[in-house]
């Protein structure tokens, strides 16, 4: 019985990618394959970045982060050569450092605390039937459609320009990444070592756990097939904005006199349908995917929460969508695109978004209590 559940969901993913690609081509088709992938390398490695910055800054496991920098490592060193010799057929996500990014980074990442799930995480965990996140969901995608048309305002505060640090070349910026990526794994063991120190524990070994690493690798290897796909990095925040977008289109607001929905490409993009917008695509993927794999071992047990966790978590939920806008992305978009793009921009974003988790987190525990 289990056998013939498991061929159901891999045939309506086939049947989905198939449906996909008659109504809107071959490439969507693909995306919507690349995006049930992440899906379910999220949701079955349950490589979730806010849990694993969660898991540093109350437990000290460094876990979660080490494989996050194994990630970007790993999609740096294939995508950036990629960047480098294929301008303009291929675009990184590269952004300013304003006044928006690092007010938006931190607040989004105080808010993805408190709602248990960045972008990618509240898509997978809403897929898989986590009640939290399936009611944060609304309410992000309301955030960053409004988020979106501040954006220019935001903007307008002004900052410093974007750092390309590709200007450099691709060996120069991969080293630097790298650099950086280990500098915050060594701190993380640094702090670890401490911790167990100070506690007087009796081992100071983690032991790796293999969800963390499988599922890194894993993203790192659809990471750059998407790239290669799409012709960008792969983002979740902006195809949540436009489903916000063309809810309130529908309900009769108009883009026209809108500074950010009103120009283009964003105009052309919610004039034209749902499954022609890649972030689109490959976040309805996503939540498949995130389906199919809590379903593979037979129904999950999903436990209602109380009303004022759900209605706390739904306000982050705005809090999260909003700031992400202001921010260039969540942790898939600003954090893992910016850094692996050699952007400067998402060192900075990965910095005041952690500064926001140590309130976010705080805030979750007095707020909700420290076991939820």
């Amino acid at each position: 019985m289990r056998n013939v559940m498991r061929a159901g969901w891999i045939g309506g993913g086939l049947a989905l990618a198939v449906a996909v690609t008659l109504a809107a081509g071959l490439r969507q088709g693909l995306l919507i394959l690349l995006g049930i992938g992440f899906g379910a390398v999220l949701q079955g490695a349950r490589f979730g970045f806010t849990t694993g910055w969660r898991n540093y800054i109350e437990k000290r496991d460094p876990q979660g982060l080490w494989a996050q920098m194994l990630v970007i490592v790993l999609a740096a060193t294939l995508t950036l050569p990629l960047l480098a010799s294929h301008p303009g057929e291929l675009v990184g996500a590269v952004a300013p450092i304003s006044i928006s990014l690092i007010l938006g980074a931190f607040l989004f990442g105080a808010a993805m605390q408190v709602a248990d799930g960045c972008g990618s995480g509240t898509l997978y965990k809403a897929g898989s039937g986590a009640p939290v996140s399936f009611a944060v969901l609304p309410t992000f995608v309301i955030g960053s459609f409004v988020g979106a048309s501040h954006q220019p305002a935001w903007l307008a505060l002004g900052g410093l320009p974007a750092v390309n640090l590709l200007a450099f070349g691709w060996p120069v910026a991969l080293a630097i990444t790298v650099a950086g990526c280990a500098l915050v794994a060594w701190g993380a063991w640094r702090g670890e070592r401490s911790h167990r120190a100070t506690r007087k524990l009796l081992s100071t070994e983690t032991r790796w756990a293999k969800r963390w690493w499988i599922g890194g690798l894993l993203l790192a290897l659809l990471y750059t097939l998407h790239l290669l796909v799409a012709g960008q990095p792969w983002g979740v925040v902006y195809g949540l904005g436009l489903w916000g977008a063309k809810a309130a289109q529908a309900l009769g607001w108009s883009p026209v006199v809108d500074a950010f929905w009103g120009a283009d490409p964003h105009a052309g993009r919610l004039a034209a349908p749902i499954l022609a917008d890649v972030t689109s695509v490959t976040n309805i993927g996503l939540i498949y995917g995130a389906l199919a794999a809590a379903r593979w071992y037979g129904p999950p047990d999903i436990r209602i929460p109380s009303a004022k966790r759900i209605g706390v978590a739904m306000v982050a939920g705005l809090v999260m969508g909003y700031s992400s806008r202001m921010a260039f992305g969540c942790n898939i978009g600003a954090f893992l695109d910016g850094i692996t793009s050699a952007s400067l921009h998402g060192w900075v974003w990965f910095v005041l978004a952690f500064a926001g988790s140590l309130v976010g987190v705080r805030i979750r525990q007095r707020v909700m209590g420290a076991s939820v």
